[in-house]
């Protein structure tokens, strides 16, 4: 290697300037983009471009608090389904258990059971748990699991004849929907 040779390799590379290069540049395509339209109109789209964006974006948030605070509204409605879901057979037990303590009604069995079965009832009422009518009401695939059908000369055909198991509604939702044995109407047997 010759001696300028290395000097040139040692020497310190010459320091351009390339912020006010791009500077530069970046100037003189702004300033075309300014030439061809009026600063003042390309200001008032920029400014209803943004404008536009604020108030879309406003109204996402305004939606998006109205649907939270309805999802949490109904998920304290009904956070206790779960828990009275699981509650109902033992409901139904305890109510096995009144029907034979009600052999002897003047029994300090029945009289406490019967204690236990009103305070239930509150309980459940204040959870805003209700019944679902259906004896003798027409049957409703919404509210009642038909079980079984009987031929009745007293009931018409598709009325609820008797409820072989309590159904539920917490509030305007069905816990569970009652069994019930429906009407076939009178029998048509012929001898």
């Amino acid at each position: 290697m010759h001696s300028n040779e290395r000097d040139e390799v040692n020497a310190p590379a010459e320091v351009i300037d390339e912020p006010a290069l791009v500077d530069e540049a970046a100037g003189a395509a702004v300033e075309g983009e300014y030439d061809e339209v009026d600063p003042y109109t390309a200001l008032e789209q920029d400014v209803l471009k943004w404008k536009d964006l604020a108030m879309r974006t406003a109204a996402e948030f305004d939606n998006f608090r109205k649907r939270t605070a309805r999802e949490r509204e109904e998920s304290l409605r009904y956070a206790n389904q779960s828990l009275l879901e699981d509650l109902l057979p033992i409901l139904d037990n305890f109510e096995m258990g009144m029907m034979a303590a009600a052999q002897d009604k003047g029994s300090m069995i029945y009289i406490g059971m019967d204690m236990v079965r009103k305070q239930l009832g509150d309980f459940l009422e204040n959870c805003g748990v209700k019944l679902v009518e259906a004896e003798g009401r027409a049957f409703d695939p919404n509210l009642h699991d038909a079980v079984a059908q009987e031929a009745s000369e007293e009931i018409p055909e598709g009325q609820v004849l008797r409820v072989t198991r309590r159904g539920y509604q917490l509030r305007d939702r069905l816990l569970r929907p009652a069994g019930v044995v429906v009407s076939t109407g009178a029998s048509t047997s012929q001898s």
